[in-house]
C-alpha cells in the first residue's frame, strides 16, 4: 500500500472506533493485532479488547466526531494527532454515569500497517484522565451532600434534646464507672417481685 493509502486506512480505523462500528473494526484488524495501549482500564489487550472498548465507549456517547489535526506517514507507520468531540449522555464509562457533558478527547496514535490491515498500535489520549477527573468531582459532590445531610440531622437531633436532664420521681441518673461516657438509669423505688408458680 502507498503512504496515502496507509493514512486513509488509519483515518477509517479511527472513525470506525469512535462510532463503534464493530464490523469495520473486525475487517481492519488482523487476528494477531497488537495493541500497546488501553482505552479503558478493564480492556484486555489485543484485537477483541480494542473492539470491546470501542463498542463500550460508542454505547455511552453520542454525536461523536473526529477532527484530524496532523497526520504523517513513512514506510509502514502512520502517526495521527486528532480530537474526538462527543456528548457523554447514553451510558456509563469507567464507573461514571452519563452526565450530558460535552467531552473532548485529544489523542495521538501510531499505527503499523501490514497487508492492508492495522497490525499494531501505540497511543496516548486524554479520555482516561478526563473521566477520572469527572468521577472525582462527582464523588466530591456526593460526599458534600452526605456531610450536609449529617449536619442537618445533628441540628435536628440537638434541637430535640432537652436543655436540662429531667428529674423523674423515683429514678436516679448517674454516670457509670467505665471509661466511656455512659449514663445508667436505675429505679430508686422497689418493684415488687412476682412469684413463679
Amino acid at each position: 500500500m502507498s503512504v496515502e493509502e496507509n493514512m486513509a486506512l488509519a483515518r477509517r480505523f479511527m472513525e470506525a472506533r469512535v462510532k463503534g462500528d464493530v464490523d469495520a473494526l473486525e475487517e481492519m484488524l488482523p487476528p494477531d493485532f497488537v495493541s500497546h495501549t488501553k482505552l479503558l482500564p478493564e480492556e484486555v489487550q489485543g484485537r477483541q479488547g480494542v473492539i470491546w472498548a470501542a463498542a463500550q465507549v460508542a454505547g455511552a456517547i453520542s454525536n461523536a466526531s473526529v477532527v484530524v489535526e496532523d497526520q504523517v506517514a513513512q514506510g509502514d507507520k502512520v502517526v495521527t494527532r486528532f480530537i474526538v468531540h462527543s456528548a457523554h449522555d447514553r451510558g456509563e464509562i469507567m464507573g461514571l454515569a452519563p452526565s450530558g457533558r460535552q467531552m473532548t478527547n485529544r489523542v495521538i496514535l501510531i499505527h503499523r500497517i501490514s497487508e492492508s490491515k492495522i497490525a499494531e498500535e501505540w497511543g496516548i489520549g486524554t479520555i482516561g484522565s478526563n473521566l477520572k477527573g469527572q468521577l472525582l468531582e462527582q464523588e466530591r459532590i456526593e460526599r458534600e451532600r452526605v456531610e450536609e445531610e449529617l449536619r442537618v440531622a445533628r441540628r435536628i437531633q440537638h434541637a430535640s434534646l432537652p436543655e436540662e436532664v429531667p428529674t423523674l420521681e423515683g429514678w436516679q441518673i448517674s454516670p457509670t464507672t467505665n471509661q466511656q461516657e455512659r449514663w445508667e438509669v436505675t429505679s430508686t423505688t422497689s418493684i415488687p417481685s412476682r412469684g413463679v408458680s
